[in-house]
């Protein structure tokens, strides 16, 4: 299992257009993969739900893990890892 933690920056958090965006880039992906609030006391959420990660309500400033386990997975969670640290591409 390899996870990486992030900051939301994103302006807006990780409301729909962003969550979109990151369960598409995590469903491509075999590995399981899953998203942590780690300012909450939420637990774990596949990565690949947008309802999921929309649970998540992580705003902006919110750290999150992200783990995968499986085929790829340091990719994957670098992959999450970048997009979430750019922003979304300032959506």
């Amino acid at each position: 299992m390899t996870t990486g933690t992030a900051i939301v920056i994103n302006p807006a958090g990780l409301h729909a257009r962003p969550a979109a965006t990151f369960a598409a880039a995590a469903a491509k992906f075999k590995a399981t993969v899953k998203v942590k609030n780690l300012d909450s006391s939420s637990e774990a959420v596949s990565a690949k739900s947008i309802v999921r990660v929309l649970t998540l309500s992580a705003g902006c400033g919110t750290k999150i893990e992200i783990s995968a386990d499986g085929d790829a997975e340091q990719t994957a969670v670098e992959t999450l890892v970048g997009l979430v640290e750019s922003g979304f591409g300032g959506e």
